[in-house]
């Protein structure tokens, strides 16, 4: 055989073994599981970087997994309203999702780091002290382990007062990867979780006797314990003029869908993009404007 015909055949089956090896590449990409995405909370703010550090070690152990912030400033300690952000945000997430949420007051304590599967089929890596209450009201829990397990932490060197970064961040990532997240550490009966007092809104002969829960960011709108069913209770319609009173003085203001309904700098009730009964200024700040305290008390007698 010339050498000219050896060298062709040499470079026709390096081609080949080289298209081999890439389709195999592809083939294995394509079937390589895909990350899952976290969603992630903390009442850190982001003046320091305590969240970059967490984001860092979740990408060590799941390179490239995709993290959407919910927000870092939840208030702090404030574990009610870690608990309505995290049930009012994760609907909007893939079935799938996982969530790491560190909102930790007793941080270092006895209180149980867990791992609780939804029956939507959801993850949440968070400590066990209430912040689940609202979405296991709402889609109940399947399945809890404690994070026991020191393979799905950040090693040995566990910090007493930064488990966002040395446990919930690291299982949270395993967890996105696809590893079996039963082996975190031993089952938990969901029945056990720490669960928060929801006070709901009620409505008796006087009216509605209800409670400000929050306020809608930097906005100053009052975020009220009222469901919009509960509201309707008592009779009023888009229009009506509603007179109640909170925080023991009285306030007159319409019912509307939305802020220009009234001019600017007017005060309003509305129903807010989650379902229930807001109060807000037009362009202006609600809350600060009246001094408002949290958990203020409100009353709204039935319309006449």
């Amino acid at each position: 055989m010339k050498l000219t015909s050896r060298i062709s055949i040499t470079l026709l089956l390096a081609l080949i073994a080289a298209t081999t090896l890439v389709s195999g590449c592809r083939h294995h990409k394509q079937h390589a599981p895909a990350t899952k995405v976290i969603g992630f909370m903390t009442d850190f703010d982001v003046k320091d970087d305590a969240v970059g550090i967490c984001k860092a070690v979740m990408d060590g152990v799941a390179p490239g997994v995709h993290i959407i912030d919910i927000t870092h400033q939840s208030q702090p300690f404030n574990i009610a309203m870690g608990a309505r952000f995290l049930a009012g945000s994760a609907p909007y997430f893939p079935k799938d999702a996982v969530f790491v949420v560190v909102i930790d007051p007793t941080v270092g304590s006895k209180r149980k780091a867990i791992i609780a599967k939804s029956k939507v089929g959801q993850l949440f890596i968070l400590p066990d002290n209430g912040l689940l209450t609202l979405v296991q009201d709402r889609d109940g829990i399947a399945e809890v382990h404690e994070i026991t397990n020191p393979a799905w932490m950040i090693g040995s060197g566990i910090s007493s007062t930064f488990h966002g970064r040395d446990i919930f961040s690291p299982a949270g990532a395993h967890a996105a990867r696809g590893d079996d997240f039963a082996q975190a550490g031993p089952s938990i009966d969901p029945a056990k979780l720490v669960r928060i007092e929801i006070h709901n809104a009620t409505v008796d002969a006087d009216g509605l006797h209800a409670n400000v829960i929050g306020t809608d960011g930097p906005f100053g709108n009052l975020v009220l314990n009222v469901p919009s069913e509960t509201f309707a209770l008592l009779g009023y319609k888009v229009g009506d003029n509603v007179t109640a009173t909170l925080a023991g003085k009285p306030y007159t203001m319409p019912f509307v869908k939305t802020f220009s309904d009234v001019p600017v700098g007017k005060d309003l009730f509305y129903i807010d993009s989650r379902g229930r009964l807001s109060i807000g200024t037009n362009q202006g700040n609600f809350g600060e404007h009246y001094k408002i305290p949290s958990n203020a008390t409100l009353t709204i007698p039935h319309k006449k």
